[in-house]
Formats: C-alpha cells, sequence, structure tokens
C-alpha cells in the first residue's frame, strides 16, 4: 500500500517522498554552510548568530546537516518496516518547512534570541521522533524502534547544545553527545545494509564468498561502541577510554572484513558504503591516539564526521534516489566524481590535522572537495528528486531501466 500510495501521488514529486525534499535540501545546505564557513574561520565574514563562528558550524553540521538526511532515510524505509503509508503531500511540506525554520532561526539568533532559536529549531526533531515513533508502534515493528531512540538522544544532545553555548559560552559535551549518535546510527544502519546491499549484488553478478549478515557479533560491536562513546563524552583524553576505543576501532574492522567489500571494485555504488566505512574504525583508532596525548583530538571527530557521516551520507543519498525512483543501481562517471571528491575532502580534513604544516592548503582542498561533492549531488540529482526522473537521466549519465 506505502508503494502504491507513493505512485499515485498528484502532487508536485518533490513531497511525493520523504527522501526528495530532505537529501536535495540537505546536500544543499551542506555545501553552502562550508562555502560559508571557510571565511568565517578566516574571520572574513560573519552571521547574526548567537553561537559563535566554530560553534555555528558544527550545530549545523551535526545538527542541522545530518537530522535532514536521517530523516529523509528514516521516513522512506518506516514504510518498507511497517507496511503503512508514508508521509507525504502537505504533513511533509510542514516538516521541511520546520527544519527551514530551524536553519534560519540558528542563523540569525543573535537577532530573535537564544530561547527563540532553541524552540524552532528543537521542534523539527521533536516532530521527526513523534511521527517516527507513531508508525512504528502502529505498524508492530518494536524491532526498529532503537533507531528511534538514538534519535531521540540527538534531540537531546541539540537542546543541551543551545544550553550549554548559552551559559558555558561554548558547545562541548554536546558536541560529543551528538557524534556520538551518528557513530552509533551508522554502525546500526550501515551493518544492516551494507552486508544485505553487498549480498544482494554479488549473487546476481559475481558469485562466491558473500557476506556475512548482521548477527550476535554485529550486536556486540554495537554495544561496546555505545559504551566506549560513553566513555568519550564523558572523558574524551582518559586512558581508559583510550583503551576502550582502540578495542573498538578494531572490532569494528573485523566486522568490515566480514562484509566482503573487496569483491564490489566493479560497482562503486556499493564499494562506496564499504569505503565510508572504513571511517568509523579510523576514527575510533584516531581518537585512542588522541587520548594516549599522540594527537589533537579533531582528528577522530573529522574521520567521524567528515569521513564516515559525508561519505555514508552521500553513499545513501544516491542509492536511495536512483532505486526508489526506478533507475538503475549503477554508479554513473558523475556519481564516481561526487564519490571521489566526498572521499578527498575527508583525507584532507583528517590531514589537515595530522599534518598542520600543511594546513591551511588541507583545509581548502577538503572544503572544496566536500562543497563539490554535495553541491554535485545537488546538480546531478536535483531534476530526479524534484521532478521527472527520465528528464534527469541525461545530466547524470544513468541508463534508464528496461519497462
Amino acid at each position: 500500500m506505502a508503494g502504491a500510495r507513493s505512485r499515485n501521488f498528484t502532487g508536485w514529486p518533490l513531497f511525493a517522498n520523504s527522501f526528495r525534499p530532505f537529501f536535495l535540501l540537505a546536500a544543499i545546505q551542506a555545501a553552502l554552510s562550508i562555502l560559508v564557513w571557510l571565511p568565517m574561520f578566516y574571520g572574513e565574514l560573519s552571521v547574526s548568530s548567537a553561537f559563535a563562528p566554530r560553534d555555528w558550524h558544527i550545530h549545523e553540521m551535526l545538527y542541522g546537516f545530518l537530522p535532514a538526511v536521517i530523516t529523509g532515510f528514516l521516513f522512506t524505509a518506516i514504510p518498507n518496516w511497517t507496511g503503512r503509508l508514508p508521509i507525504q503531500g502537505a504533513p511533509l511540506a510542514g516538516l521541511v518547512t520546520v527544519w527551514l525554520a530551524g536553519r534560519v532561526a540558528v542563523t540569525l539568533s543573535a537577532n530573535t534570541g537564544w530561547t527563540f532559536a532553541l524552540v524552532v529549531d528543537a521542534a523539527f526533531l521533536a516532530l521527526v521522533v513523534g511521527a517516527a515513533t507513531r508508525e512504528i508502534i502502529a505498524g508492530g515493528n518494536w524491532r526498529n524502534l532503537p533507531v528511534v531512540g538514538l534519535v531521540l538522544v540527538l534531540l537531546a544532545g541539540n537542546v543541551a547544545f543551545h544550553v550549554e553555548t548559552h551559559y558555558a559560552g561554548a558547545a562541548d559535551v554536546s558536541i560529543r553527545v551528538g557524534i556520538g549518535v551518528v557513530v552509533l546510527l551508522i554502525g546500526l544502519i550501515g551493518g544492516r545494509i551494507i552486508p544485505s546491499f553487498t549480498r544482494n549484488w554479488l549473487v546476481k553478478f559475481n558469485p562466491g564468498r558473500l557476506p556475512v549478515p548482521f548477527g550476535r557479533f554485529d550486536g556486540a560491536v554495537i554495544g561496546l561502541s555505545a559504551l566506549a562513546l560513553i566513555a568519550w563524552i564523558a572523558a574524551p583524553l582518559n586512558m581508559i577510554t583510550g583503551v576502550a576505543m582502540a578495542a573498538v576501532g578494531v572490532l569494528h574492522l573485523v566486522r568490515l572484513a566480514r562484509w566482503a567489500g573487496d569483491r564490489t571494485t566493479r560497482e562503486r555504488l556499493l564499494l562506496i558504503l564499504h569505503v565510508g566505512y572504513v571511517f568509523v574504525p579510523l576514527g575510533f583508532i584516531l581518537n585512542a591516539v588522541a587520548a594516549f596525548g599522540e594527537l589533537p583530538p579533531s582528528a577522530g571527530i573529522h574521520a567521524w564526521m567528515a569521513g564516515a557521516a559525508g561519505t555514508m551520507t552521500l553513499a545513501v543519498m544516491t542509492r536511495a534516489s536512483l532505486g526508489h525512483t526506478g533507475q538503475a543501481l549503477t554508479a554513473s562517471p558523475a556519481v564516481q566524481a561526487i564519490y571521489a571528491a566526498i572521499v578527498i575532502a575527508a583525507l584532507a580534513r583528517i590531514g589537515a590535522v595530522v599534518l598542520p604544516a600543511y594546513g591551511d592548503v588541507l583545509l581548502y582542498v577538503a572544503a572544496c572537495g566536500w562543497i563539490l561533492a554535495f553541491l554535485g549531488f545537488a546538480v546531478a540529482f536535483g531534476p530526479l528528486l524534484a521532478g521527472s526522473g527520465r528528464r534527469a537521466l541525461a545530466t547524470m549519465g544513468v541508463p534508464a531501466p528496461a519497462r
């Protein structure tokens, strides 16, 4: 029934499915935020936000961009999980409007006041949590309720971010709370879709060794990751935290090795999922090194945020946009260029911390790669998401599937 209602939707195609507006707008916001951030970082530009420039940048990436992508994915997946009808049309447009209002409120919060910005900004995730909980419970799909629980923690982290910056002058713990949630979401969702998508493709096109599906080992790794991240949130530079982070990083490497990613090199649409997940254990290991005093903490943070979050969001956004609009599931040259840009951006951003002598150059490389990747997604996939899928195929170089 969910698919039937989507096919029969007669309004603007942009609001036919949740992934359409949220993936498109999130990509635009991700690109524009970094385009603004670099001159802000060098003191050449300012915005009328109650947040300091650094906190504005972090907030708009962590609690602005990523919640939009998570929402687009979540409300596209829930109808498949529950068999219930998707959110579309006016309710979806209203949710998008609340998200946009949050971006404006945060950016202009020096004029509107921090409490107003908090209420408007937090309203979006509150609505997402409420709607997702209702749908999952109504559909009896209890096994996916932990995903909504993590989004609820993300909402709490966002509220704490506003409060912490107002009363303490800068965000700290609330940043790590948000990052911790994002890492766990990637570990939980990625741990299900990566081996599943890989298995489906290998069975058809490259028979042989198959990935190990999500099981008890994966559940244990997620649980241990949660414990290590809680320790990191509370005491990021503690030696015990460092040991825990290193151990969990190795476990994630073992987990990744079980998914047969080395057998997906022929299809970049799959390979990028495995490449993106590499940044999860890398982030744990770099944070362990930071806890031992050998690196600045930002190296591991950027491995998770620019690397894992940036790459995995683009991997999921491109695949879902193609798959849910009936296009061929293959990475065109344009899509592969997007993937190359985000991986270069992530490596350059980590390198700017690890190699401070080249910091400025690498920052520019990272910013340009990030902007090209997300702006490239918006340009290449915009026509597909906002209008006719067939009209967009020539832009992306994607072959239309046989009818």
